[in-house]
C-alpha cells in the first residue's frame, strides 16, 4: 500500500491557540511548530532538534504535552493548543514560573517552555515527588544543566 502527499495541497483548519480561535491554511506537511512560530508569530515555542529529542518545541494539545516538531499542524484541527505564551501573563505568572524564578531554575531559557509545560502537566496529574518530576521532564534537554534547580522548584511548589 502506498500513498502520496501533494506538497502543494493546503487545507483550512480551525483550532484554538491559547484560547483564541485561529483559522489557518496549512500545507499537508506543515508541522505544528512551524504554524505556531512562522504563521502565528508565537516564538516562545522553540525549534531545537526537529527530531523530538530536545523538548524545546513542547506545547500542550488538549491538555497533553506534545513535541510540536513531530506533529502535523492539520492534526490540531478542532483542538486546544497551549503554548508558553498562553500559560500566564507577566502581571499574573503561573505558580511554576514564580517557583522557577525564585529558585533560579533557568539559565539561557531555551528549554524553559518545554520544562514549564511538562511541569504543569505533571502537577495537574498530581505529581509531588522528585522522582515523579524527573519522569515528567524526561525528554526535555537543558544544555545549561539546570535540572537540579528545576526539580527543586517543582518539588517546593506550594
Amino acid at each position: 500500500m502506498s500513498f502520496r502527499i501533494d506538497a502543494g495541497s493546503t487545507r483550512r483548519i480551525t483550532l484554538w491557540v491559547n484560547g483564541v480561535e485561529t483559522i489557518a491554511d496549512v500545507e499537508s506537511r506543515t508541522l505544528l511548530v512551524d504554524l505556531i512560530r512562522d504563521d502565528l508569530r508565537l516564538t516562545g515555542t522553540h525549534v531545537g532538534c526537529r527530531t523530538g529529542d530536545c523538548g524545546a518545541c513542547t506545547v500542550a494539545v488538549d491538555g497533553q504535552t506534545v513535541k510540536s516538531c513531530l506533529e502535523l499542524a492539520a492534526r490540531s484541527r478542532g483542538r486546544q493548543v497551549l503554548t508558553i505564551e498562553g500559560l500566564a501573563t507577566v502581571a499574573d505568572p503561573h505558580p511554576i514560573q514564580t517557583a522557577f524564578d525564585a529558585g533560579f531554575a533557568y539559565q539561557c531559557g531555551f528549554c524553559l517552555p518545554g520544562m514549564l509545560l511538562c511541569g504543569r502537566e505533571a502537577i495537574e496529574a498530581g505529581a509531588t515527588s522528585r522522582a515523579e518530576f524527573i519522569l515528567a521532564l524526561n525528554g526535555n534537554l537543558c544544555r545549561c544543566t539546570g535540572y537540579a534547580n528545576m526539580l527543586d522548584a517543582l518539588v517546593d511548589l506550594p
